[in-house]
């Protein structure tokens, strides 16, 4: 299964989970989580270990904070300007 098939899939989950997100906002924060936990590794030094192992972590994420994930970028400026188009769906 290809990156971009897993991104959609978990798109869908977290849009799901939350529904004060619209599919696109639901699509950048899984890209914003995904790149993150990626980047957040390997600065650690800690070497790849898959598009499945980030994955797996995405989803305990989503499962874990997807309901409330939206309260999360009003309190931090790094994700807020990323995640402030104005589409009526992101409170």
């Amino acid at each position: 299964m290809n990156a971009n098939h897993i991104i959609e899939q978990l798109t869908q989950q977290l849009a799901d989970k939350n529904p004060n997100l619209s599919v696109n906002k639901a699509r950048t924060w899984i890209e914003l989580l995904w790149s993150d936990f990626e980047s957040t590794y390997a600065k650690a030094g800690y070497d790849y270990r898959g598009a499945e192992y980030t994955e797996k972590i995405v989803k305990q994420w989503i499962a874990s904070y997807g309901d409330k994930i939206h309260e999360f970028a009003g309190r931090n400026p790094k994700y807020a300007h990323l995640l402030d188009e104005q589409d009526g769906n992101l409170q």
